[in-house]
């Protein structure tokens, strides 16, 4: 399902293809895990905002269930501030292009500008090993179109590689969630969360620069047209170099 809001050029808007992460039960805390509401919502409206048409899917299809702490309606009050995320949840017009989503089967990258890949903790459980958005991803990369990730969906970038067996992120800076702010939500919670930290595991990729910013702070990075958000707060600034990528 899509929406925009074609400010631009309403003949020919640009066109981003959303994953999100399809729901599933972690296997390290038995808890129900899905996408962060925040990194889907507000690149969304960065993309419509500036007339861009935005299709939502997931990588097996069918409805989507968000982290229940990045919920602004969550008991938690973890995610209370996030407005524009409650705005989305209410609308009953965006509310459905979370439910019925369509799967990645059949997706032809030219008939995408873009793709921007949602995080959350289900990433870390669903995309890791799920070969054929490996290959997708890959697929967009080598057409030159601009890919990005944000969050724990980078960490398919551990074993995405291109046609040649090397990893896409093979001479390329890029970022994900940290280590500090993986340590940070399992004291928070008193457990371990995750089933690796995707920092750890990309400081041990030869030729490849992983860097991160202050602790939830917002920074993503542009390297070609690869672009990478570190954590929840970094999907705005990640749509924003989509959005300079693409050039309008």
């Amino acid at each position: 399902m899509s929406a925009s809001i074609n400010v631009l050029d309403p003949q020919k808007p640009k066109k981003i293809l959303f994953v999100a992460a399809n729901p599933a039960v972690s296997t390290v805390t038995g808890w129900p895990v899905g996408f962060w509401w925040a990194e889907l919502t507000h690149p969304y409206w960065e993309f419509v905002e500036k007339g861009y048409e935005v299709e939502i899917r997931s990588a097996e299809g069918g409805d989507l269930q968000a982290d229940s702490w990045s919920d602004p309606e969550d008991e938690s009050g973890y995610s209370a501030h996030d407005l524009l995320s409650l705005g989305f949840k209410k609308s009953n017009q965006h509310a459905q292009l979370l439910q019925n989503t369509r799967s990645i089967e059949g997706v032809r990258v030219e008939d995408y500008d873009a793709i921007f890949l949602v995080g959350g903790q289900s990433p870390m459980f669903t995309f890791i090993e799920h070969g054929k958005l490996h290959r997708l991803v890959a697929d967009f990369h080598a057409a030159g179109k601009v890919t990005a990730l944000v969050c724990h969906a980078t960490c398919i970038l551990l074993k995405a590689k291109d046609a040649e067996g090397n990893l896409l992120v093979k001479g390329k800076t890029w970022t994900g969630f940290a280590n500090s702010e993986e340590q940070f939500a399992d004291q928070y919670v008193g457990q371990r969360i995750q089933p690796f930290w995707i920092e750890e595991e990309a400081r041990k990729i030869p030729d490849s620069n992983f860097i991160v910013q202050g602790m939830f702070k917002a920074h993503a990075v542009r390297d070609g047209h690869l672009i990478t958000g570190q954590q929840q707060y970094s999907g705005v600034a990640a749509a924003r170099l989509v959005i300079e990528a693409l050039g309008v």
